[in-house]
């Protein structure tokens, strides 16, 4: 597994500054945790990963979301 060293936080940066992590994880897509010098959880964003594995009702609950808020300002219009 190739790492990007901009891609790996601690456990306890995880912990102390989850939102910041949260927002690495959005521009890159992944971020990998380390725990105890070694990698050991792996933070995904699930719009970016397709590899997820989800059941149908889950996949068109996230695709529905998806696409409200893409397009939220034209359904809060057409709701007037």
């Amino acid at each position: 597994m190739t790492i990007n060293t901009d891609q790996i936080v601690s456990i306890s940066e995880a912990n102390q500054n989850f939102s910041r992590v949260a927002r690495s994880c959005e521009k890159s897509g992944t971020i990998i945790i380390f725990k105890n010098n070694r990698p050991k959880y792996k933070l995904v964003d699930l719009e970016q990963e397709s590899t997820i594995e989800m059941t149908d009702d889950e996949k068109i609950d996230f695709v529905a979301a998806r696409i409200l808020k893409k397009y939220r300002t034209a359904f809060e219009e057409l709701a007037k």
